[in-house]
């Protein structure tokens, strides 16, 4: 029997549970990857993507964030951790309704629509959750670089390696180079240098494990570590491929990520300032003296 409720509010739980146990806060991608793991979400279903070309499944654990923070069970914070609030903190997993919790917080959407036409906080249609896809700039930019040819790709990571600081950048894209794309030198200190191999993959779905085993083992001998950047994302098990104890490190750069690193560089970005209205701020003046 399907339970009632859109899809996403299965993480509601996983959220609070995984805080709990974190002593009160985590990462993004903590939460995000230990939910999954938490449920159990097979790599066949990490590997399905919006219509934006975002993970389905991570972009449900957001939705999950998202009214879990309007319910008043997370504070927030959007510097990259969650955290719980003592409301969330004091919460019995126990007997914690996940649906009922989204009926609350659903009717403050449906309020705030009356007062505005437009709702500035984004409505979910609870049948179908591929409504929360969120088309800002961040979506935008990830089109333009996927929107690249494979060559184009490759050398945009290269200036993106070289402003962060790699040196020695060079793009080879040679074929039947076990998916190497690059090579560059991570200068740490006058001292301590190291030579890094990249790969570049302008994906749409998720990088599996298999993958970054192939980039491991064209790696082997040839430098000291990996970079994997891909407009994509990684599934769980990629990613414990990735920090695998005995075996070379590779860092890997999803779409997020890179968005990221854009924003930080001001790179393809003309940033600007906006502000909205916190409609709570002016709660205590709307109630009469």
């Amino acid at each position: 029997m399907k339970s009632k409720g859109p899809e996403f509010i299965r993480f509601f739980k996983p959220i609070l549970q995984i805080l709990k146990d974190s002593g009160g806060s985590g990462t993004t991608s903590e939460v995000i990857d230990r939910a999954i793991e938490l449920l159990q979400i097979p790599e066949s279903e990490q590997e399905v993507t919006l219509k934006n070309g975002q993970s389905r499944v991570r972009n449900q654990v957001q939705w999950g964030r998202l009214y879990l923070v309007r319910a008043g069970y997370l504070d927030s914070s959007r510097r990259g951790v969650w955290s719980l609030t003592e409301k969330g903190s004091q919460t019995d997993l126990a007997t914690f309704d996940p649906y009922h919790v989204f009926q609350i917080v659903q009717k403050e959407f449906h309020a705030e629509k009356k007062k505005k036409k437009e709702i500035e906080e984004p409505f979910i249609d609870e049948r179908d959750e591929t409504s929360a896809e969120d088309a800002d700039y961040k979506s935008e930019l990830l089109a333009v670089i996927k929107s690249l040819p494979p060559s184009g790709f490759e050398r945009l990571c290269q200036r993106v390696l070289r402003e962060s600081g790699f040196q020695e950048v060079v793009v080879t894209g040679r074929t039947g180079d076990g998916g190497i794309d690059g090579i560059g030198v991570l200068q740490v200190n006058p001292f301590v240098s190291f030579n890094v191999l990249f790969q570049c993959k302008r994906y749409q779905g998720s990088v599996t494990p298999s993958q970054v085993r192939d980039f491991r083992g064209a790696m082997a001998g040839r430098a000291d570590k990996g970079i994997m950047m891909t407009t994509g994302t990684f599934t769980v098990e990629a990613k414990k491929e990735a920090r695998r104890d005995g075996a070379a490190p590779i860092e890997l750069v999803a779409g997020e990520d890179l968005v990221k690193l854009f924003e930080d560089l001001e790179l393809g970005l003309l940033p600007k300032k906006t502000f909205e209205v916190d409609r709570k701020f002016f709660d205590e003046f709307s109630r009469v003296a």
